[in-house]
């Protein structure tokens, strides 16, 4: 992980699965941020416990209560981000919140796709407005005209059973709403990309591999790659990105997926 150096990172679902995995993995880099944001919604609740736990033995971890279905928890986490970082910037968003409802396609309804798409393509939108300000300060703030994750990025956490030309998985797990939903946030990651270029700002679609999460195991089969396997390899490619990457679609070891 030698070539990833960031000052501040958010990680939004930080309190179990991939998202703790990178909380865990950014701790444990020779040079570790200085400012670890860990966004979970309930801060307080039982399945904070680790992150709570690690959060008391590391000062650089600040936990932020984020719901990013809601905007005005985004806004009020900006806020809060922003206090911390006083005048400086935020170096990395990571996208990971997502959820995933495990219906056939003659049992989606209304309700799974809205609440699916508000999670999973809705918030990292609303996320990437929101911190818009901190994160061009951070690419105005870092030497080089290159992008780079060093410098300032969004990474939408995606999957690929977003992938149109893939359909990875159908046969085992329709999950409409939540293929759907990736889907789409991979043409928002290509329009940020588009947009927040000019800024200074990449922007990456990364699937993380089928992980042994609870989110993973929904399928009712024993995902193939740990969390630890994961996140290791999403940070090796975080480090290697620049600019001829934005706006791509990655896996954690780096291979491009099929929009």
């Amino acid at each position: 992980m030698a070539g990833l150096h960031v000052r501040s990172v958010l990680v939004t679902g930080a309190n179990r699965g991939i998202g703790l995995g990178f909380v865990q993995h950014f701790l444990r880099m020779p040079n570790p941020p200085q400012w670890i944001f860990a966004g979970c919604r309930d801060p307080k609740g039982q399945r904070a416990q680790e992150l709570q736990n690690l959060a008391s033995k590391h000062p650089n971890i600040i936990i932020i209560p984020l719901e990013v279905s809601d905007p005005a928890s985004i806004k009020a986490a900006a806020a809060k981000v922003g206090e911390h970082l006083g005048g400086s910037g935020l170096n990395l968003l990571i996208n990971n919140a997502g959820v995933l409802k495990a219906k056939s396609l003659d049992d989606e309804m209304l309700q799974d796709m809205t609440e699916t798409y508000t999670t999973n393509t809705a918030g990292p939108l609303l996320m990437g407005q929101a911190f818009l300000p901190l994160l061009k300060k951070a690419a105005q703030g870092s030497p080089g005209s290159g992008l780079s994750c060093n410098k300032a990025a969004i990474v939408n956490i995606s999957s690929i059973a977003g992938s149109i030309a893939s359909a990875f998985g159908w046969e085992l797990i329709q999950i409409v709403s939540y293929r759907c939903s990736k889907a789409a946030l991979n043409m928002l990651s290509k329009c940020q990309s588009l947009a927040y270029k000019e800024h200074g700002i990449l922007c990456v679609a990364l699937h993380p591999g089928w992980v042994q999460t609870d989110m993973g195991s929904a399928v009712g089969q024993p995902p193939p790659v740990t969390v630890d396997d994961s996140v290791q390899g999403m940070l090796k490619v975080l480090s290697s990105l620049s600019e001829k990457d934005t706006g791509t679609f990655l896996d954690w070891e780096g291979n491009v997926i099929p929009w």
